[in-house]
């Protein structure tokens, strides 16, 4: 059987900044919980630490690695955890120098000591990290990998039962766009109407929509948040907000009180050229100031990327297509997880792996395939969309002033999302017939740019704008 990736491996909810750099250490550090208990050791406890390598070395502190392993050794989610109580439980581990680890038992745990920061890479990801329990007589160690987007696995998961917890029986298996398009045409459906035949595998239809529906539900009370939060970023850059000056200025006189009227006034205002770019600019940044602020996200595929697919799919409901509802956002979301996931199966969505083209750039792709497909384009135009995005992603590197997700993160979800928009128009006037670079082309093309690309520019604020402007110029 051929790996099988759901649209909810792709599109995940958490906690900012970063997927690979918070998300997967804390979900790395509940599974190491769950190993424990598995092996009857977790209530003879009475130390913990935790060896962080690689780019989560070089930039976890930026990325509030530590910060994530704590509140998952904790016991707790990102997916339910109240964000206004993160600080405190955090300011409470430090102070007390203890953890309760899986909120079942108490043990010493030093900041300083027990999260260790090793700069040198483990062999088989970039992103390592070995968590180690202590009882009076013996040690207990596990290693994990983020390779992006919140997904964390074992370097052993080869083997018999780890292939077995990573594949299922799609009925329309597809591990590159050929198949995908193959698919389509054989069964005379849309890409978005295949990826849901995949999903309903898995998944009751009910279950599907309702996630589906918490997931854009999730989006849009991000994009609300940070229209209507004002500051300055956490981390030492002195980042000033600016989506609520924008939205200050763009947003009209009709009173809202939730998401959805809010919503449906922008429907109300001015959608002259000018005023597009910055609405659309205006909710990526939005999306991505509430995840450097350590706020709730969907990843899509990632973190450092979560505002492109909400800011283009908001555009569709606000400015083309005033009667989109639930169908079309299904419908998008789809779209985007299954072109997500097949960058993921041929390249990367890991920064740390292949730079910033494989999330600004892989985001891009995704939502500029799911707005051509809302916008009637056929299933070779939707291929080609992705496409013509990530071209013009391609050799993009990651180099986080500071290790934050803020500069130049935040602005390159704003291009991100312009560039998708713009794939789309163009792959709607395009006869696919005519096409010269399949997106399967592209993808290895994208893959083998991340080989190549020097390991500074790949996450570990080594190279590029992380050495050209320091914390001093800020």
């Amino acid at each position: 059987m051929e790996e099988c990736i759901s649209v909810f491996d792709m599109l995940k909810i958490g906690v900012g900044p970063s997927s690979s750099h918070t998300l997967g250490p804390w979900r790395a550090a509940e599974r190491f919980l769950a190993e424990c208990r598995e092996e009857s050791i977790l209530n003879q406890a009475i130390r913990v630490k935790v060896d962080l390598y690689g780019s989560l070395s070089l930039t976890g502190k930026g990325h509030a690695t530590d910060l994530a392993i704590v509140l998952g050794l904790s016991g707790q989610d990102p997916e339910t955890i109240p964000i206004a109580d993160i600080d405190g439980i955090v300011q409470s581990v430090k102070t007390s120098k203890k953890i309760n680890l899986g909120n079942e038992i108490q043990v010493d745990f030093n900041f300083e000591n027990d999260i260790v920061f090793n700069r040198n890479f483990l062999p088989f990801h970039a992103n390592g990290l070995t968590f180690t329990l202590f009882t009076h007589d013996k040690e207990f160690s596990e290693t994990y990998y983020s390779i992006g987007g919140g997904f964390v696995v074992k370097e052993e998961r080869t083997n018999a039962k780890k292939k077995l917890e990573i594949k299922c029986a799609f009925p329309y298996p597809i591990q590159k766009a050929d198949e995908l398009l193959e698919f389509c045409k054989k069964e005379n459906k849309s890409i978005s109407e295949i990826v849901y035949e995949n999903e309903k595998s898995m998944r009751s239809e009910e279950e599907i929509n309702y996630e589906l529906m918490r997931i854009w539900d999730t989006m849009l009370e991000c994009i609300y948040i940070g229209c209507h939060s004002e500051g300055i970023l956490p981390g030492g850059l002195n980042v000033r907000r600016r989506a609520f000056d924008m939205h200050e200025g763009l947003k009209g006189t009709i009173p809202y009180s939730n998401p959805q009227e809010w919503l449906e006034t922008i429907r109300k205002t001015e959608v002259k050229f000018r005023q597009i770019l910055k609405w659309v600019s205006c909710f990526a940044l939005a999306v991505n100031e509430v995840n450097a602020a350590l706020g709730r996200v969907v990843t899509a595929p990632t973190n450092g990327s979560a505002g492109v697919i909400p800011s283009v799919l908001m555009y569709y409901l606000v400015i083309e297509n005033h009667e989109a509802g639930e169908k079309e956002i299904k419908q998008f979301l789809l779209v985007a997880g299954e072109i997500g996931s097949i960058f993921k199966k041929g390249a990367t969505i890991s920064a740390a792996m292949g730079g910033c083209q494989a999330e600004i750039g892989v985001s891009s792709a995704m939502a500029a395939a799911a707005l051509c497909e809302l916008m009637g384009g056929t299933p070779a135009q939707v291929t080609m969309a992705a496409e013509i995005a990530m071209e013009h992603h391609l050799g993009m590197t990651c180099d986080p002033i500071g290790g934050l997700v803020q500069i130049p993160c935040i602005e390159r979800n704003t291009m991100g999302a312009i560039k998708a928009i713009n794939a789309a128009e163009l792959a709607l006037e395009t006869d696919a017939n005519n096409a010269k670079v399949p997106l399967d082309k592209v993808i290895n093309t994208m893959w083998e740019t991340a080989k190549d690309m020097n390991s500074k520019y790949k996450e570990t604020s080594e190279g590029g704008l992380a050495v050209g402007v320091n914390l001093a110029d800020c």
